[in-house]
């Protein structure tokens, strides 16, 4: 019996670098690994299951995970994690110069499901005195005209959301079209200074830095899912998956860390990435459940509110049973 053969599918992630070059191996496992841009790799599992282990937006993700006889499991691998108030652009002829100015204004959105958008919506109505029934939503691509939802919504009550398919957030925002924005990528009238075109919070970083110190949470924008059917057939699969991602990972922190050698083209990185050790603790980008429970309790609550999730779930019923278990002498 030869190993276990899986498509996997990501981005190219530092982090995934080793596993994905075989330096690391998943003991059973041959991953054949296919490294796409993200917004191909979402569409194409979400419609067609294309491959075995894929990145996914955690919103998209839990979409799916509780749908009733879900398809799909997570694993406690975390592709990609930012903080998000970065991601308000307001046109500055608004007058708007805080959370609660939103109240009764048009914001526009690339999608519904859009991670970064959970977090920061969930933010507004939880700690910024603006619920999602204040706000007139708007859906459409950031710079292309044409996206669409991928997945199924039961918008909360109240909730105004329509559909701009023949439009860009970012021509929108230019215009005075919409109030305000919240993208992950800054729209292109951003980064071409379009006089009209600002962050809502320019200070983004230190609320960034207190909202941490305060919640301990650090976002998850990207999960690894994989299709269920696999850890029926092979249960000891995702954690063998899970260790070389881990160990990847390990790899990859370790070489940011060097003090001694220059591996990646930016000043004082290792420095800086020191200073963040000391903030965050001995993990810099941790994998697992307990360490990021914060932060997965506090988006799967958002999730469910905002109509993404079919039901309210704890972090455990997203992942394979007994993922995490130790496994120390």
């Amino acid at each position: 019996m030869g190993p276990l053969k899986l498509t996997v599918a990501t981005t190219d992630y530092d982090h995934f670098r080793d596993f994905r070059l075989g330096a690391v191996q998943a003991e059973g496992i041959e991953a054949t690994w296919l490294t796409l841009g993200h917004h191909e790799i979402f569409s194409r599992f979400t419609f067609n299951r294309e491959w075995d282990v894929s990145e996914l937006s955690f919103a998209k993700f839990m979409a799916q995970v509780t749908r009733p006889n879900a398809d799909i499991i997570g694993l406690p691998v975390y592709a990609s994690r930012l903080f998000r108030f970065a991601s308000f652009y307001v046109n500055r002829k608004q007058g708007i110069k805080s959370a609660k100015d939103l109240k009764g204004k048009r914001v526009g959105v690339p999608e519904w499901a859009h991670t970064a958008a959970v977090y920061m919506r969930g933010w507004l109505m939880h700690e910024g005195g603006v619920a999602l029934s204040d706000i007139e939503w708007v859906q459409a691509g950031t710079n292309e005209a044409g996206r669409i939802e991928k997945v199924e919504l039961a918008l909360p009550k109240g909730v105004r959301l329509t559909s701009a398919p023949e439009k860009t957030l970012s021509g929108m925002i230019a215009s005075g079209e919409l109030d305000c924005v919240i993208i992950a990528r800054p729209p292109n009238s951003f980064r071409e200074k379009h006089p009209d075109v600002a962050r809502l919070f320019p200070d983004y970083e230190e609320m960034e830095r207190r909202c941490y110190e305060q919640t301990r949470v650090y976002p998850i924008m990207h999960v690894i899912a994989m299709r269920k059917a696999v850890v029926e057939e092979n249960p000891w699969a995702a954690r063998n998956l899970y260790n070389a991602f881990a160990e990847s990972k390990r790899r990859s922190i370790e070489r940011i860390l060097d003090p001694a050698v220059s591996r990646y083209p930016v000043p004082w990185l290792a420095n800086y990435a020191t200073r963040m050790q000391q903030m965050f603790g001995a993990e810099l980008f941790p994998y697992g459940i307990e360490a990021n429970r914060p932060t997965l309790e506090l988006f799967l609550q958002y999730a469910y509110e905002q109509g993404i999730a079919h039901r309210r779930v704890q972090p455990e019923d997203i992942f394979p049973p007994g993922i995490m278990a130790s496994v120390k002498i």
